[in-house]
């Protein structure tokens, strides 16, 4: 299910002890599974604190405590300490907690939407910006709508041009182009204010 590295499990364990809480272990819990916003959790936990049906893994000097419902989505996952010269960086790796990618033989519709929520939306999110596919044109042109930060932004048109459709014309061949369909004049909130 889940692998966690040597000098991950010296991190936690170095971390345990200065708690000082006989028996305190660490819980991870995937937030949001399933969609584009994903994230592993990991806490401190308790005896008191476990539900009693988390899966143990048996870790040096001390147990993780794998949330139940988390479990499906932990497949290949790993996590990682790596020393620096700042202390050091945990990495926490788990390909399968945004969901997995449509079947090759799904439609150009399913996989350019998994496309737009899986790597698209997380970085327009950064400004407070999302896209959405309005339609898909028999010519393979994919109508898109701004939302938020993107609604009304100044530089769209490089972010749809340079960004969205490069990426969707490489992941999903029956893109031919991309088209904007929102109206950018009445943007409430840009990220970036367009020039008059």
């Amino acid at each position: 299910m889940i692998q966690i590295g040597d000098e991950a499990q010296t991190h936690f364990k170095r971390l345990l002890d200065q708690q000082g809480v006989p028996g305190m272990g660490v819980r991870l819990t995937v937030l949001r599974p399933g969609t584009a916003q994903a994230d592993c959790q990991l806490e401190f936990c308790e005896a008191g604190d476990l539900a009693g049906n988390e899966w143990i893994v048996e870790c040096e000097g001390f147990r993780l405590y794998v949330d139940s419902s988390s479990t499906g989505w932990l497949e290949g996952a790993s996590i990682d300490y790596q020393r620096n010269a700042t202390g050091g960086q945990l990495t926490i790796r788990a390909p399968q907690i945004k969901g997995r990618a449509p079947a090759a033989e799904a439609g150009a519709i399913e996989r350019i939407q998994h496309v737009l929520e899986s790597e698209i939306n997380p970085g327009l999110a950064s400004h407070g910006g999302r896209v959405s596919l309005v339609s898909l044109e028999a010519d393979g042109i994919a109508v898109l709508r701004f939302g938020g930060g993107c609604h009304g932004c100044g530089m769209v048109d490089v972010t749809l041009r340079e960004g969205i459709e490069t990426t969707l014309r490489a992941r999903v061949p029956e893109v031919t182009g991309v088209r904007d369909a929102t109206d950018h004049s009445s943007g409430a909130n840009p990220y970036l204010r367009r020039q008059a």
